[in-house]
């Protein structure tokens, strides 16, 4: 594969990345107020706070790559109308944390496969800065999904 064509790609899911983080930003942000166990309120609170650093990140490989960001992100945007119906339709408050985790990890699970796609493609193409902070990412983003697996099986025994 020509090292142009990898670039092409790179900078796309760059573009499509940049695009999400802004869809996760907003939905984080509404989510916390539906929240009611604190462990969760926390680890979404420490998430939106990761999540403006992989922003960052993404912003520095997208530069590295040449890229611009003109692109939409319909999967996260998909995943952000998943999470609202499934708070909606909740029947109590444990049922609607733990729809807000399954539908949290869902979006985590996309950002893992983002994320080390990018890393792997970054990697081939010799952007190192831009293979570290995708490596750096996945191996946070993939904390965060174990952390949330915790909260609810703390919910499912309480």
């Amino acid at each position: 594969m020509e090292k142009q064509n990898l670039k092409e790609l790179i900078k796309q899911g760059f573009a499509a990345m940049k695009a999400g983080s802004k869809v996760a930003a907003e939905a984080t942000s509404e989510i916390q107020n539906d929240v009611k166990n604190e462990q969760l309120k926390s680890a979404l609170q420490q998430g939106n706070e990761q999540s403006k650093v992989w922003a960052q990140r993404i912003d520095r490989g997208l530069e590295e790559a040449g890229g611009n960001a003109d692109q939409d992100n319909e999967i996260l945007k998909a995943h952000y109308q998943v999470s609202k119906k499934i708070r909606q339709q909740a029947a109590d408050d444990n049922t609607r944390d733990l729809g807000i985790i399954a539908s949290g990890q869902m979006s985590l699970h996309y950002w893992i496969a983002a994320f080390g796609t990018q890393a792997s493609y970054a990697a081939a193409a010799g952007l190192n800065q831009a293979q570290q902070e995708m490596q750096a990412c996945l191996d946070e983003a993939k904390q965060a999904d174990e952390k949330h697996t915790q909260i609810a099986k703390s919910i499912l025994s309480a």
